[in-house]
């Protein structure tokens, strides 16, 4: 077994396995649950680059090799980290199975910005071949569960909900970058997809476009008729950010469009 299977099965126990026991030495009050919040902590203040071994067991107060006794390095650690910090699927209940496929991945869609949101760190956790959680798992379960009896194949679902957690991510990734990314901004897991994302104005993306452009489109704004224009109607509606609303009402709609061309080649069929 190489470096990586054993790392790969090491996680797999610590996420899927029971309770961990001190590998070695005298029991201690220590707990999975407890160091993986000791982790979300140092993360959410100093970024996952200033995640160690070391800093977790400073705030647990224990030496870093009573650390090592449950988890035996930092990609555990950080595994068992974003199993702690991704938004609880139970978040979506108000959203049962049977409500309309459309307000549930929208639900969806908003619990998971709010969980970047309050967790930056995660965009660069929950990239590339890893292993995943009950709980990460569950969530996508919720987003597939609400395509479910729509008439897309397998693959469609799961693209879609790629779509969509892209989406997502891009705009979390946008509020990181102008240092807004753990501010709570828009409405709760539970709004309206099609409601405003908090009615902040002068934020965002268009806002800051119009600020960065601002005295290039002074100068050089007659080569540049389309964007002018469109900056301009951007300053006239005060800038609010509707950069998350615009793209996910567009993706539903697309799926709404193949959802509807399923059905209706069903009927004919039949």
């Amino acid at each position: 077994m190489t470096d990586a299977d054993e790392q790969w099965s090491a996680a797999v126990r610590l996420l899927w396995g029971p309770p961990a026991q001190p590998a070695r030495g005298p029991k201690r009050g220590l707990t999975l649950e407890g160091i993986a919040e000791a982790g979300v902590a140092l993360a959410d203040a100093e970024g996952l680059g200033g995640v160690s071994m070391q800093g977790v067991a400073g705030r647990l107060s224990v030496t870093k090799m009573a650390l090592y006794r449950y988890v035996p390095g930092k990609a555990e650690l950080v595994a068992l980290m974003v199993e702690s910090a991704m938004p609880d699927p139970s978040v979506l209940d108000g959203h049962p199975a049977g409500e309309d496929w459309r307000v549930r991945l929208g639900a969806w869609a908003r619990a998971l910005l709010a969980g970047f949101r309050a967790h930056p760190w995660l965009l660069e956790a929950t990239v590339g071949a890893r292993v995943m959680g009950p709980g990460e798992v569950g969530w996508m379960e919720r987003a597939l569960a609400a395509l479910d009896g729509c008439g897309l194949t397998g693959s469609e679902a799961i693209d879609s909900v790629v779509l969509l957690s892209g989406h997502v991510r891009g705009i979390a990734e946008q509020e990181r970058a102008r240092g807004g990314g753990s501010r709570s901004r828009g409405p709760g897991p539970g709004a309206d997809p099609g409601s405003g994302p908090g009615g902040i104005v002068g934020e965002g993306p268009d806002a800051e476009l119009t600020s960065a452009l601002g005295e290039v489109m002074r100068v050089h704004g007659e080569r540049y008729p389309a964007l002018g224009a469109a900056l301009a109607s951007v300053a006239a509606q005060g800038g609010q950010d509707q950069a998350l609303d615009f793209g996910l009402e567009r993706i539903l709609d697309g799926l709404g469009l193949l959802i509807a061309g399923r059905a209706g080649a069903g009927g004919r069929a039949g």
